[in-house]
């Protein structure tokens, strides 16, 4: 290599240098390529950018690259803000991101471990409206909205309201308005869809309403409050209907519906739309999760004009699932509270519950309120429970008849052995069903009340001698689980020994036959409820062990004035009686059966 091609080489590498040098961006530059790239990956990712008030230019560029050209493009930017409402019995938090409720706390009330109870929980709510704007799909919950004031907390009487606004242009745009009152579970949301038309096809007669809700675990027994949840709907011109309780469960609806509600056990959160709810999908479903009680999915149309503005009404209830304050609320929404079926439903709607409020207005204790529902109850039915027992009584006395009877003819001619028995009743002017009719005419109280305190809220958490909260179990006893089975209730126990006694007193004074099997099923019976309702509120199981020891006393001081003799006396003189040879039609029914009996038998040996 000559020295001219050594200093040419120099001269090169001199002027790379150089360059490299003159041309190395700044310190200033390099940031601001870097907060570009961040915000870019940012947006990619639906995230709002990196602010940068030094650079008005870097906010252009990823206006221009990802978001002008598309419909509400801005709303994806923005950092979320919560507004707060508040009053005497909530506390709702409402996002910007989207719209809609955020959480909503009550304030006098605490899950079963203590905390604050969220009847909506953070994250586990999406509420908003789902339509097509320039061919694109919109979904207002993902969509960031301008509130338009701060927090309100009011009191009393007062009414206050807050507006949140999604725009596309200045005359083009959605506008959430949410009013709170004073001393009220409810929520207003008011939607006004201004220019929002002409974004859409001229053919658009709906927009989609879409609510998810993800429900937590508030109970001590998340087994019965899944078993207690699911979606109520009411449909605009029918009755109240609701999705399975004990399984995943899908419905597309046709008829047109006025409220849905997804209710939780204790605590409901229902929507109330003023315009009908079109073509209604609603959907329920488990979780493994022990924490989550319930998924809950609801898709509906509205109307929507294509000519003009559009204008929505709803109203949010945020409440316990109390009869009188869901009565008070209106529009049935009291059947979200299964009261029972038929003449049961009846007893708790129009006997149950006015006595119980009537009670619970004097401000005792619900251990003593429970006690003197029983006493009232059992008061009512008295002159069913003597005539029952005094039926009981007259077979008693005849049973010495009876079993002559049976000496007399043998067993070998069962059907001339009820004849003989049935003359016998007959002559007597006994029934032998008089003692079961007037407890079967009681079983509805009885059953009523399986359906009344489950669903009873004012039994939350309220504490009774060593009960700590009598909508649900005690358990001073806990063990590893058997079959299902992990404690035992002490109260179940009380219920079950006390129906035990009743039991044996009934066996033992009713005068019935040794080899009788019958009589076992009464002990058979209380030890199967024990397994069926160990788990069942302590406030259950406190009526029923009330239920039993009044039964047991009633039956005790009936029969010291029950005079066996002096029976046995009136059923000989009424023998003698020549009316008592005319036929009950119970009696001639029973010998109407007898002879077609004998008379098929006849027939086959034949």
């Amino acid at each position: 290599m000559d020295r001219n091609t050594l200093i040419g080489l120099v001269l090169i590498f001199g002027i790379l240098a150089g360059s490299f040098y003159l041309m190395k961006p700044t310190e200033q530059e390099l940031k601001q390529e870097q907060r570009l790239q961040d915000s870019l990956k940012r947006v990619r990712e639906g995230l709002p950018p990196v602010a940068d008030t030094s650079s008005a230019n870097l906010q252009t560029t990823i206006d221009t690259a990802e978001i002008s050209n598309k419909p509400f493009g801005s709303a994806q930017l923005g950092e979320e803000q919560i507004v707060t409402l508040e009053n005497e019995l909530l506390i709702a938090k409402i996002s910007s991101k989207g719209g809609q409720v955020k959480s909503v706390q009550l304030k006098d009330e605490t899950n079963y471990d203590g905390k604050p109870l969220m009847i909506i929980d953070e994250g586990q709510n999406q509420f908003g409206f789902v339509f097509k704007a320039n061919g694109e799909n919109i979904s207002t919950s993902s969509l960031n909205f301008t509130p338009q004031s701060g927090n309100i907390s009011i009191t009393g009487e007062s009414t206050q309201s807050i507006g949140f606004r999604l725009e596309y242009s200045e005359t083009q745009y959605l506008e959430y308005t949410y009013t709170i009152k004073g001393n009220d579970y409810n929520i207003g949301l008011d939607v006004k869809a201004v220019g929002i038309q002409n974004l859409m096809d001229i053919k658009t007669n709906s927009i989609g309403l879409n609510w998810e809700t993800t429900l937590l675990r508030k109970e001590r027994n998340a087994k019965s409050e899944r078993e207690r949840s699911t979606i109520f709907y009411k449909e605009l011109a029918g009755d109240v209907d609701n999705l399975s309780e004990t399984s995943d469960d899908k419905e597309n609806l046709e008829n047109r519906l006025s409220w849905i509600a997804f209710k939780q056990h204790f605590f409901s959160t229902a929507i109330t739309s003023n315009q009908p709810l079109n073509n209604a999908e609603l959907s329920v479903s488990f979780d493994a999760n022990d924490d989550v009680i319930k998924h809950y999915k609801a898709v509906a149309d509205l109307e929507f004009s294509a000519q003009k503005d559009n204008h929505y009404t709803f109203d949010f209830f945020f409440g316990p699932n109390q009869y009188k304050v869901l009565k008070a609320h209106g529009d049935d929404f009291e059947k979200i509270i299964k009261m029972g079926w038929g003449p049961m439903g009846w007893i708790n709607k129009f006997i149950t519950v006015p006595i119980f409020d009537l009670l619970d207005g004097l401000h005792l204790g619900y251990g003593i309120i429970i006690l003197i529902l029983t006493l009232i109850l059992k008061g009512v039915l008295f002159p069913l429970t003597y005539k029952s027992y005094k039926s009981m009584a007259k077979m008693r006395v005849l049973k010495p008849q009876i079993d002559e009877i049976k000496e007399k003819v043998g067993d070998d001619n069962p059907m001339l052995l009820q004849q003989e028995t049935m003359k016998l009743y007959k002559q007597a002017g006994v029934n032998p069903l008089g003692g079961c009719l007037p407890l079967l005419l009681q079983m509805p109280f009885t059953l009523a009340f399986f359906f009344f305190f489950p669903n009873l809220f004012e039994l939350r958490g309220e504490s009774f001698l060593w009960v700590k909260d009598l909508s649900t179990y005690d358990s001073p006893i806990t063990f590893s689980p058997i079959f299902g089975i992990g404690h035992i209730s002490f109260m179940c126990v009380l219920m079950t020994l006390t129906t035990l006694l009743t039991t044996w007193y009934n066996n033992a004074t009713s005068g019935a036959a040794a080899n009788n099997q019958m009589k076992y099923i009464g002990y058979f019976m209380p030890l199967i409820f024990f397994f069926v309702l160990n788990s069942f509120p302590a406030g259950l199981n406190y009526y029923y062990f009330l239920s039993a020891v009044l039964t047991f006393l009633t039956q005790f001081i009936i029969r010291q004035f029950i005079d066996d003799d002096k029976i046995l006396a009136k059923i000989e003189e009424h023998k003698k009686n020549p009316k008592a040879a005319k036929k009950s039609s119970f009696q001639q029914k029973m010998e109407e059966m007898m002879r077609q009996q004998q008379a098929q038998q006849k027939n086959k040996k034949k």
